[in-house]
């Protein structure tokens, strides 16, 4: 474990380049490495649970290159690093570091994948998943349309290409776009939505919290074999904003 972290602490410095200095000059290099270090603290505590103890290194990799003060209100990137979620308006939350780690690395994903994200937010999950996806494409929904034009202004200016941002009901996923080679939805609903079990491609996985309101939340991942048959596994108790839309009136 402590040789794959030093592995890992150079490849993110390798990556980080330009990536960790603020538009005022502030450099983030130092808070970035040291949330580096917090995630990898938190996958290794809970590797009964995940069945690892490490991030794969295109998921560690991804975690290093993107610039998470981009994608936090300006008052607020002074704990841009920091390993917990904040909030960027309109009831919403760029999620903990840790968590969008766990759910890039659970989808297991190939470099020339097809993912769809449900709830786009700030931005900063899309952009973990396009530099996963190197050859890739990655599609997100935002019900919001006011983060949706932010996050995708946001995703151009910073040159993630292969990022897609659609502004619509997440819950009935993108048809004409599908089928997916991973779904992740990072919002919690009662259930799994049928119109995205129905969008994942035999061999793909989906994860997303399942679990109301004032209830306990599970992260839970969701595999389709080759025949269609869905297979569930529950990873860890999480907390998310719910997913919105019209299936909830």
């Amino acid at each position: 474990m402590v040789i794959w972290l030093q592995i890992v602490v150079g490849l993110m410095m390798a990556s980080m380049g330009g990536n960790t200095i603020g538009s005022g000059g502030e450099d983030y290099s130092g808070p970035h490495q040291a949330m580096m270090f917090s995630i990898h603290a938190d996958v290794a505590r809970n590797r009964q649970v995940l069945g690892r103890d490490h991030l794969s290194e295109s998921v560690a990799v991804a975690m290093a290159q993107v610039p998470r003060h981009e994608f936090v209100p300006i008052g607020l990137r002074g704990s841009a690093y920091a390993n917990n979620p904040l909030p960027i308006g309109h009831g919403q939350t760029i999620s903990q570091p840790t968590i969008v780690a766990l759910m890039t690395d659970l989808l297991a994903l190939g470099p020339e994948d097809r993912v769809l994200e449900v709830g786009t937010g700030s931005g900063y999950q899309a952009a973990v998943l396009s530099e996963v996806l190197t050859h890739g494409q990655v599609f997100t929904i935002e019900i919001v349309p006011e983060l949706a034009r932010t996050a995708s202004r946001k995703l151009a200016h910073l040159g993630y290409r292969n990022v897609t941002v659609h502004s619509g009901d997440g819950y009935l996923g993108l048809p004409e776009d599908a089928p997916f080679d991973g779904i992740m939805v990072t919002a919690a609903a009662d259930e799994i939505p049928p119109p995205l079990l129905e969008q994942l491609k035999p061999g793909g996985r989906l994860v997303m919290p399942v679990g109301g309101q004032g209830e306990t939340q599970w992260l839970t991942l969701v595999s389709k074999d080759l025949e269609g048959e869905i297979d569930r596994r529950v990873v860890l108790p999480v907390r998310f904003v719910p997913l919105t839309g019209d299936h909830t009136k």
